[in-house]
């Protein structure tokens, strides 16, 4: 069986994976909040609203609650 030489395309899908694989880490995580909170604010938006957790609310302690 013999092996055929790498084609374009193949140099080319290599180069991408590469490219896409050299972004940090905390990269991705800040652009996806960024598209989460465009996303968030669309008021056309279809389907169900994702859940937005409640801060953490801090009650001091002197004795009223």
């Amino acid at each position: 069986m013999k092996h055929k030489l790498p084609t374009s395309e193949f140099d080319a899908f290599t180069k991408l994976v590469d490219h896409v694989l050299s972004v940090p880490h905390t990269e991705i995580l800040r652009r996806e909040q960024e598209y989460r909170k465009l996303a968030d604010e669309n008021p056309k938006k279809r389907g169900p609203r994702r859940k937005i957790k409640p801060s953490a609310v801090v009650h001091e302690p002197n004795g009223e609650d």
